[in-house]
């Protein structure tokens, strides 16, 4: 999922397309998936105004499993709904396909291997941990949008959900014509689809922590960070 602008990284291009160590982080995030050995195929979903830049960038990067590029829609749901209904005319019904965001580069093999085990074993997989915070719930805002909360919910009963999201394309297909039938034009991600049609339960593929979103800027500079620990 290659789709997002990055407003909040304030740059002139959209995050994913930002280099760093020499490779974009869409470039990074390819080839975790094309090092693994049971990923056949690798889908971009994104603005047809990228569609060649990505196919030069993964030649350039030796992607070899990289597979094509498929529109994206207005919005990450809508981007998704492409992907899905895109691979339900090119691949198999009882294909596995793991969702990630383009942004989640360093997403180990073991994420990987643990989504498509706990699939096939359970039927679907959403990467998530345990969470190690505390939370409190916003009250509505104030007429001075002062926040302020009076409750909270207790870490214990809470899970972070990252990506990969994985389910066979059958599955994946039947959840967005039903979401067509029920009118559902949005959802923030496949696994609250999911929860909101009833296709549940979702079964819990271990994440970890340097599986982290880049989504502001402070979070290139932890990415390099890791990057450079990475190659001592």
């Amino acid at each position: 999922m290659a789709g997002g602008i990055g407003s909040r990284m304030k740059l002139s291009i959209p995050k994913q397309f930002a280099v760093v160590d020499g490779l974009t982080i869409l470039q990074h995030t390819m080839l975790a998936f094309q090092k693994h050995q049971l990923i056949s195929a690798i889908y971009v979903v994104t603005s047809p105004e990228w569609h060649e830049s990505i196919s030069q960038q993964a030649r350039e990067a030796g992607i070899t499993k990289f597979t094509s590029c498929i529109k994206g829609g207005e919005n990450s749901f809508l981007s998704a709904k492409n992907g899905i209904l895109a691979l339900h005319e090119m691949e198999k019904d009882n294909t596995v396909v793991l969702i990630h965001d383009a942004v989640r580069p360093l997403v180990s093999q073991d994420i990987i291997s643990r989504n498509i085990a706990v699939c096939l074993s359970r039927g679907n997989a959403i990467t998530a941990l345990p969470s190690q915070e505390s939370y409190m719930v916003m009250d509505s805002p104030s007429n001075d949008n002062a926040l302020t909360s009076s409750s909270y919910i207790i870490r214990e009963k809470l899970l972070r959900a990252q990506t990969p999201h994985t389910f066979l394309l059958k599955e994946l297909s039947a959840m967005m014509h039903e979401a067509n039938e029920k009118g559902i034009s949005y959802s923030q991600s496949i696994f609250t689809l999911a929860n909101e049609l009833g296709h549940v339960p979702l079964h819990v593929a271990e994440g970890d922590v340097l599986n982290f979103k880049l989504t502001l800027p402070s979070d290139f500079t932890i990415f390099r960070a890791i990057l450079h620990e990475q190659e001592r």
